[in-house]
């Protein structure tokens, strides 16, 4: 199995969805991502200055509330993360008698009391405050909960659409902007008979008897007095004035939220008063000792007119020694086994129960080799972190992630080998830490294991912001400098051919370039 192979069936493994979505206009309500990169939502000391901005969009039954949600995901483009969270995914768990009423259309599915709010109101939170979290699902046709949740991450812009998403105090604190879809009631009721009859197969009189016996009655008690609390008020047509207005004022909200620090990261000295020492018994970077094999093995990878396979060869045997090297930071427990000649020996085993790598793509996928010789069978996930033509700031566009890491119970136990070529401005390793601690994995329990780390990059950035992850290495170089990446357009270069980027020396150059072409 190759490289690719190996990263293709660590996805299969993860069973996660990616952070990157086309936008679909789709006739179901449904949850939706669109990406287009996340940019840093942290500061250089590693903690969040940034929450997602949550918008609540609420209306009477068939008012547009849905069509208006979409509409703004529409208009904003290219914002980066956008999520569509719906009431109806938060309805109770229903007994078997009340499943029973809800298939002959006796339940109350538009009262207050339908709707789980202190769960709807977590979720909610958690994706504000950047964690990740794991949305109930409901099924309509089993008019029940389903054991199965969908997991989310990763917004900048989160939209909650329901007829009660103002009613919940706990709910409207959550909020950013509230928005109201006011619509006459006839109307409602006109759109309401012609979605019914059309997409759910139902009959008029059974759509009047549940809009009278149900509908109009907690619209009028509970929906319509929520319009109070709204900051905006849009029509429930003709409202594209309104919705231009709540992107503009959405888009202005996350330019004065943007962070960046990368050139901070790239040459730190520059920019810190005290920059300290940046020695790796300082930093406490973990090297691997050094030996005649392994000067050999860098001879090879560092010269330029390696061929591929020779490259690719010795990457795997470096990839192989290191991953065996950071084993040391697991957690092992006394144990005594019985030998062949039936005598008790008194060694160690493993004491983690999960065990998982998650690799920066794509210059992290030349260490899978290594680690899947070194842990059998381990679950790999990836986060793909990319750098913006402009700022050279990092952008998260892809999350997969292993299920240990995107259920928060077992993450906190969870050991997560981070796995990348190298740190030079760490700035895409500084993200994928950042990620990780998101889901509720422990600082100590992220071991980072890679090939080369530059003395003076943004290694020491990384050690300020997070003292208590392993840094695992096979070499320490000693410089970054500055210079221009061929094949971009960046602002700041008079010749406008490249873009600014930091150079480690001596280095082995673009590993992941030379690893898969």
């Amino acid at each position: 199995m190759d490289v690719l192979d190996n990263i293709t069936e660590g996805r299969r493994r993860t069973e996660s969805p990616p952070l990157h979505y086309d936008l679909n206009i789709q006739p179901k309500k449904n949850t939706m991502l669109v990406s287009h990169g996340l940019p840093p939502w942290y500061e250089e000391d590693g903690n969040r200055i940034t929450d997602a901005f949550v918008v609540a969009v609420a209306g009477g039954s068939a008012s547009g509330k849905t069509h208006v949600a979409r509409r703004i995901v529409q208009s904003l483009g290219s914002i980066p993360a956008v999520i569509i969270l719906s009431q109806d995914s938060f309805y109770r768990r229903h007994s078997p008698e009340e499943v029973e009423l809800a298939h002959q259309n006796l339940m109350d599915f538009d009262h207050p009391d339908a709707i789980d709010m202190p769960l709807f109101a977590s979720c909610l939170a958690d994706l504000k405050a950047r964690k990740q979290t794991n949305i109930p699902v409901y099924s309509f046709a089993e008019h029940q909960r389903l054991e199965e949740t969908k997991y989310l991450y990763g917004a900048s812009v989160i939209i909650t659409e329901g007829i009660l998403a103002l009613h919940d105090p706990a709910l409207r604190q959550l909020y950013d902007l509230k928005v109201f879809v006011q619509c006459d009631s006839d109307l409602m009721l006109a759109r309401r008979i012609q979605r019914d009859t059309k997409e759910r197969g139902r009959h008029v009189d059974g759509i009047l008897d549940q809009y009278l016996r149900y509908v109009k009655p907690s619209y009028d008690n509970f929906v319509r007095p929520s319009a109070s609390h709204a900051d905006i008020i849009v029509p429930g047509s003709n409202n594209n004035v309104a919705i231009d207005l709540i992107c503009t004022h959405i888009r202005r909200q996350l330019v004065e939220r943007a962070t960046r620090f990368r050139q901070k990261m790239a040459i730190p000295r520059l920019h810190m008063s005290t920059p300290g020492d940046t020695s790796p018994e300082a930093l406490r970077i973990d090297v691997l000792p050094s030996t005649p094999q392994l000067k050999g093995i860098f001879t090879i990878l560092r010269c330029k007119d390696t061929s591929r396979q020779d490259f690719v060869f010795f990457v795997d045997r470096l990839s192989t020694l290191v991953t065996e090297f950071a084993l040391q930071h697991l957690p092992y427990v006394p144990a005594t086994v019985i030998t062949p000649t039936e005598t008790p020996y008194h060694g160690k085993t493993l004491d983690a129960r999960d065990i998982c790598g998650v690799l920066i793509l794509r210059s992290g996928g030349a260490l899978t080799r290594g680690v899947r010789r070194v842990i059998n069978d381990i679950p790999l996930g990836s986060l793909l972190v990319q750098s913006d033509a402009k700022t050279g700031e990092p952008l998260l566009f892809q999350v997969l992630l292993p299920v240990c890491v995107r259920e928060r119970h077992r993450a906190e136990n969870a050991w997560v080998f981070l796995l990348d070529a190298q740190i030079g401005t760490g700035a895409a390793g500084f993200m994928a830490i950042r990620v990780l601690l998101d889901h509720g994995v422990r600082q100590d329990h992220i071991i980072f294991v890679t090939f080369l780390v530059a003395r003076g990059g943004g290694v020491s950035v990384i050690r300020k912001a997070f003292p208590d992850i392993k840094i695992v290495c096979a070499a320490v170089d000693d410089e970054m400098r500055e210079g221009w990446l061929e094949g971009y357009k960046g602002e700041g270069n008079p010749d406008g051919v490249g873009r600014k980027c930091w150079i480690m020396q001596p280095g082995m150059g673009q590993i992941g370039d030379r690893y898969y072409l």
